[in-house]
């Protein structure tokens, strides 16, 4: 619902509430220019709350990427270090090195600022400094370099030269599905969350450099998921086609947890307070029969692929057969009503945080496209990244992340950015 400016005041007079920046009448912009975003900003019991006009349609930031990356890491041949397989994530050390986990190898692998191999470490395995799995690296106070991997709740800590410091356990000895690791705080914290993606809810935690518990988050709604009996009693779920989920990281020192399902960035504090609710106008578009059968077809297509690919020569009868019991499934489970209002998002090494466009089945962009909020909660506008690039991490000056040739290789890129304006 608009709040009109003299609803405002009334607001303010009665119950104290501080108001700035308040341009809510497109006609009457004062000092604001034409294309410049129109929000409020407002506290009500503590909580803060920023509420922004959608940018106008079309319009960008004056930020700049590229034209092309300044660093890539990757080759289609050549050396060991340089054939990437399944580069998880990646992460800059502040003197410029790159540490790139690669998940086929199990492998951390450091480069130098201009994308020369120095020396790789862990490996696959059970022992020290060794990965199980690898899906993450990060830098931690200290230049001190964390690792992760799902499922058995095992953080690494290693030095930035790559020698081994130790690991340690987010449950003790937990058994798979136990507290997954999120993201490094800056302060030598873990964020995790519990139970993980295979549940529709999720309990946020806070837990020291040690794997202890600090602060535990009230649990939230996670994915929406179709849950049903099988055969024999076991449990099954199966997406929601189109269903929204809980995006989760970090803003700075704050906690960001908000389903997908609207418009509406909710931040925490350390101890599990609401701090800030950013909000940006964004109406919902409703699902149709169309979009559902487009859902089901890419479903079938990737999951016929994935068969076919880790198993080449998959009969054909059994590919079949296998196939019409996934649409069994997915057909049995309702669409949601309307689609996610936000895919993701990622904060930059400004406290800026960078919340991806949704894209809607059928009408591909031509670059990934991404709304910017000033570290304060205000929409700063629009900025598309590189098509193709998988973000790991937005510095003040540069975008890492992942991109893939037209072979499939895969390459560690550093672009340039500039801010301006």
């Amino acid at each position: 619902m608009k709040t009109n400016r003299a609803s405002l005041l009334l607001s303010f007079l009665l119950f104290g509430w501080t108001t700035i920046g308040c341009q809510q009448d497109a006609g009457r912009q004062d000092s604001h220019q034409a294309n410049e975003p129109l929000f409020e900003i407002f506290d009500s019991a503590g909580i803060r709350i920023i509420r922004n006009a959608r940018p106008a349609e079309g319009s960008r930031l004056a930020w700049r990427i590229g034209p092309g990356p300044a660093v890539s890491i990757g080759a289609r041949e050549g050396e060991a270090p340089y054939l990437l397989n399944g580069a998880v994530s990646a992460a800059k050390l502040p003197d410029g090195r790159i540490v790139v986990a690669d998940g086929g190898s199990r492998e951390l692998r450091m480069f130098d600022s201009v994308g020369t191999h120095v020396r790789t470490w862990g490996g696959e395995g059970e022992g020290p400094g060794e990965f199980w799995w690898l899906n993450h690296v990060a830098v931690w106070p200290g230049d001190s370099v964390v690792a992760w991997y799902p499922g058995r709740g095992r953080v690494s800590v290693f030095g930035s030269d790559g020698s081994y410091g130790r690991t340690f356990g987010l449950w003790g000895d937990c058994p798979p599905g136990c507290p997954a690791a999120v993201a490094a705080r800056r302060d030598g914290t873990i964020l995790t969350t519990y139970p993980g993606e295979a549940s529709d809810s999720a309990l946020l935690q806070i837990r020291d450099g040690d794997g202890e518990l600090l602060a535990s988050f009230e649990k939230l709604p996670d994915r929406d998921l179709r849950f049903w009996k099988g055969d024999h009693g076991e449990n099954w779920s199966e997406p929601i086609p189109y269903g929204a989920e809980l995006a989760k990281g970090l803003w700075g020192d704050l906690i960001v947890a908000s389903r997908t399902s609207r418009y509406e960035i909710r931040a925490f504090r350390a101890d599990g307070a609401l701090a800030r609710i950013v909000r940006l106008e964004h109406p919902l578009r409703a699902t149709t029969p169309a979009d559902y059968d487009r859902y089901i077809e890419s479903e079938l297509e990737e999951y016929s692929d994935f068969l076919t690919r880790g198993s080449p020569g998959f009969p054909a009868s059994e590919l079949e057969y296998i196939l019409a019991r996934r649409r069994e499934t997915i057909e049995a489970t309702t669409m949601a009503d309307t689609f996610p209002a936000f895919s993701s998002f990622i904060a930059d090494g400004t406290g800026h945080l960078w919340v991806r466009e949704y894209d809607f089945p059928g009408e591909a962009r031509p670059a990934p496209l991404w709304t910017v909020f000033d570290p304060g909660g205000r929409v700063l506008g629009y900025v598309e990244t590189p098509p193709g690039l998988r973000i790991f991490e937005i510095g003040a000056d540069y975008i890492l992340g992942r991109a893939r040739d037209e072979l499939g290789v895969e390459s560690v890129q550093v672009w340039p950015l500039r801010r301006s304006g």
